[in-house]
Formats: structure tokens, C-alpha cells, sequence
């Protein structure tokens, strides 16, 4: 074995530029492969962490009635904080929202809103609700920079609210924007509008109910309490696992391309040196090696390839690799309306475990690749392989 290695590599290194070419473009799909698997880690990890950190916390209770894609039910889905919560909510680690739907109306125009009720004082997310307990000329309220930017809306602006109470009864109120703030988190800001909750239950004559409690503790063992639905916040982030699963999917056709363009270049080196070479292998044969023993030697040689390329990869792309983990990669273009939990630059996350697969996957690749053509040496007749001609 360690016989076949040395003339392996001393035949590849032997066959000069054709063999840097092969490399080269197999140490390519290696840094693309690793970079691009690197991108959707960075982006499954950066989005549920902003998810966590912006919206669900540690996972939720929904009141029964509560669809979020049905805007018709926040009529229905409110109901009192049950009991065994209020240590939690006393504690801030669960943290209770009101929905009510209602209307702006920005210098007369019409736009339909979510209005949210949140404790000013919290601390479960990064989300600026102490200005909600401010003072203004207006009852203060919140809005994210996607939301001011399409409705033309500033810091300090004054904005009429009409809202329908639990009785039907419409009723409208000026609202001052104390805060405008800025979060990859799309479904905390388009369309919605954050008051104190006091300030909402009050406006909603729902006195000590909510829609939607947060709570911090992911790992905590939680009971079914009757008229609320559990969410955790696997379920909660699910949306953003079958998008990083489809684009993933996607994505392999490029690392098909890759590997296609790769194996192609080696396919096609183990071709010509069979057809050039067949007095050197006649010449093994005739020394005593055996039909399989000469195949396995240019099978390891085609194999070869894949070692030469990791090393050169290694070479160039480490520090390519390690400067986008630091930099990021920056979208090429706006991805603030995308609708999706998306950072304008994601940052690469590289495992070990991603590394090792997709040096894997590269390597035995390259040894099927390698072996196909070779095996035709099998059928081989030692004295026309010595003359130089095939059977």
C-alpha cells in the first residue's frame, strides 16, 4: 500500500500542469461547498436567535382562540392570565401580550394594524418598551423602522388610533411614536403598533387578560393549562427550518455543478493515462502485480487528487473562511421586505462535523470517479499492454 501511494504521487506530480488544474478546481468545490453550508448555519443560527431575542423568548402560550393568520379571531382570542403564571409574570419571566386589531390613519390615509400590548418594564426582549411609560402629548407608542419608513412616519409624530372594544364600540385616540426601532425580525413590525398593556386593556375594557404569553425558560417542563396552547419554540421556529431546509436544497445543485466539474477533470486524467500508459502497465503486470492490484494503484492515484486539493484548499481557504466568519457576508441587495427572519449580513458558522462531511463526500467521490476508468485495465492483456496496444 504505502508502494502504491509513493508512485501515485510521484506520477501525479510527474504529470505537472494537468494535475494542478484538477486540483485547483477540486479544491475550489471544496471552499465553495464549505462556505455556502457555512452561510445557511450562520442564517439558521442568527434567525432563531433574533427570533428568541425579539418575539417568542423561550417559547409560548397562545389563548385557544388565537390564529395568527386570521386577523378576524383577535376579536375572541383574549382571555385572563391563569393563576399558576403569576409568580412568572410577577418575575418577568413570562411576559403577556394583548392583540387587538385597529386603524391608522397617517396624515388621512388608511392602514390596517395589529396593536400590541406589552409591559413597558419587561426584560425578556431586546424590544424598547420603557418609552412606553413616558410621558408625551399622545399616548405613546412604538413602531419598527419598516412600518415608519412605508407609512412616512417619524420619532415624535402624532398619529390618530381607531380600535372596536370587547362591546363593539369603535373609539379613536391620538398616539405620539416615542420609538422607532430596528429588528431583523419582520412579524414584530410590519403592520404593528406597541402600547402599554395597561394602557390597551384599559382601551379594550379588558382588565388583567392577554393574548399571548411569553416565557423565558425553553427547558422548563410545562404543563397543559385549560384555554391556552402550548407553543415551544421548536414549533415557533419551524417556519425558519423549512426555509433553510428548501434553500439548502437549492443550494445542492451548485455543489452538483461543482462536483460534476471536478470529477469530469479527473475522469478524464484517468482516461488519458490509461490510453498513454500501457506499457507501464503491462510492465506491473509483468513484474508480478496483479490486474487488481493495478487497478487499485491508479484508482489511488485518481484518489490522490482529492488529498492534493484538500491541501491547497487548506492553504487559501482557511483564511478566506475565517475572514468571512468575522466580516459576514453582506446581501447584495435590501432584504428588509424579504418577509423572512434575515439579517442584512449573515455571518458563517463552520462545524467540525461540516468540514469532515464535505471532505468526505469530496473523497469518496473522487475514488468512485477514479475507479470507473480503471477498471478496464482488468480486462487487459499483459503482452498487447507491453507492445502498447490495447486488447
Amino acid at each position: 500500500m504505502r508502494t502504491a501511494f509513493t508512485l501515485a504521487l510521484r506520477n501525479l506530480l510527474g504529470a505537472g500542469l494537468r494535475t494542478w488544474l484538477s486540483v485547483l478546481v477540486l479544491s475550489f468545490s471544496f471552499v465553495i461547498i464549505i462556505w455556502l453550508k457555512g452561510i445557511m448555519t450562520g442564517w439558521d443560527h442568527q434567525a432563531k436567535k433574533d427570533m428568541t431575542e425579539w418575539q417568542i423568548g423561550g417559547g409560548q402560550y397562545w389563548q385557544a382562540a388565537y390564529d395568527p393568520y386570521d386577523p378576524l379571531s383577535l376579536g375572541d382570542s383574549h382571555a385572563p392570565i391563569p393563576d399558576e403564571f403569576a409568580g412568572e409574570v410577577q418575575q418577568g419571566d413570562m411576559v403577556p401580550q394583548l392583540l387587538a386589531q385597529g386603524s391608522l390613519y397617517p396624515e388621512g390615509r388608511l392602514q390596517q394594524v395589529i396593536i400590541r400590548g406589552i409591559a413597558p418594564n419587561q426584560s425578556l426582549f431586546q424590544l424598547p418598551t420603557s418609552c412606553l411609560d413616558s410621558g408625551a402629548q399622545a399616548i405613546p407608542a412604538m413602531i419598527g423602522y419598516l412600518m415608519a419608513h412605508n407609512m412616512g412616519l417619524e420619532k415624535g409624530d402624532i398619529v390618530t388610533l381607531r380600535w372596536r372594544d370587547k362591546r363593539g364600540t369603535f373609539d379613536a385616540t391620538d398616539l405620539e411614536i416615542c420609538e422607532i426601532f430596528t429588528s431583523t425580525v419582520p412579524a414584530i413590525d410590519q403592520g404593528q403598533v406597541y402600547l402599554s398593556l395597561e394602557r390597551l386593556r384599559e382601551m379594550m375594557s379588558l382588565p388583567g387578560e392577554a393574548t399571548i404569553l411569553s416565557f423565558r425558560d425553553p427547558d422548563r417542563e410545562r404543563a397543559a393549562v385549560e384555554g391556552w396552547v402550548l407553543k415551544t419554540k421548536s414549533v415557533l421556529t419551524k417556519q425558519v427550518d423549512d426555509v433553510i431546509k428548501a434553500k439548502s436544497t437549492g443550494q445542492s445543485i451548485i455543489y452538483l455543478i461543482l462536483l460534476l466539474l471536478a470529477m469530469l477533470a479527473i475522469f478524464d486524467t484517468q482516461v488519458l493515462s490509461i490510453f498513454r500508459r500501457q506499457k507501464e502497465i503491462g510492465t506491473y503486470i509483468a513484474l508480478g502485480y496483479t490486474r487488481q492490484e493495478v487497478v487499485g494503484l491508479f484508482t489511488v492515484e485518481g484518489s490522490m487528487h482529492a488529498v492534493l486539493a484538500a491541501l491547497l484548499a487548506t492553504v487559501y481557504g482557511l483564511p478566506f473562511l475565517a475572514w468571512q466568519a468575522r466580516a459576514g457576508w453582506t446581501m447584495p441587495v435590501d432584504v428588509s421586505e424579504f418577509g423572512m427572519s434575515i439579517a442584512q449580513t449573515l455571518y458563517p458558522i463552520y462545524t467540525i462535523g461540516l468540514i469532515l462531511s464535505t471532505v468526505m463526500l469530496v473523497f469518496i467521490t473522487t475514488i468512485i470517479v477514479s475507479y470507473l476508468p480503471a477498471r478496464k485495465i482488468a480486462k487487459m492483456n499483459p503482452t498487447e499492454a507491453l507492445r502498447g496496444k490495447l486488447q
